[in-house]
């Protein structure tokens, strides 16, 4: 095992520390863009049912969340698995 330079282990540091302010920065507008989804839900409940039907308001608005993040969950999972097929596809090309 060769040893490696000081320049080869601080471009891999700075390699490394792009990587993960990348992932916290999209973690972070992820964050922000599902808040914003919480309050359209949110808003959307309340124009349709009364403000004092707190816990009917609250169960209808869990089961939406709920059933959107399922189907975006299943629908993502598709989409990748697709995109990972073709991508070893290719790679047998």
């Amino acid at each position: 095992m060769a040893k490696k330079s000081k320049a080869q282990i601080a471009k891999e540091l700075r390699a490394e520390a792009v990587g993960t302010f990348t992932m916290l920065i999209t973690s972070a507008f992820g964050l922000v863009a599902a808040f914003a989804w919480n309050d359209v839900v949110k808003r959307s409940i309340e124009r349709y049912f009364a403000p004092g039907e707190g816990l009917k308001s609250s169960l209808i608005y869990a089961i939406i969340v709920t059933l959107l993040a399922v189907i975006i969950s299943f629908q993502l999972g598709k989409l990748s698995a697709r995109y990972k097929i073709e991508s070893e596809e290719n790679d047998k090309d």
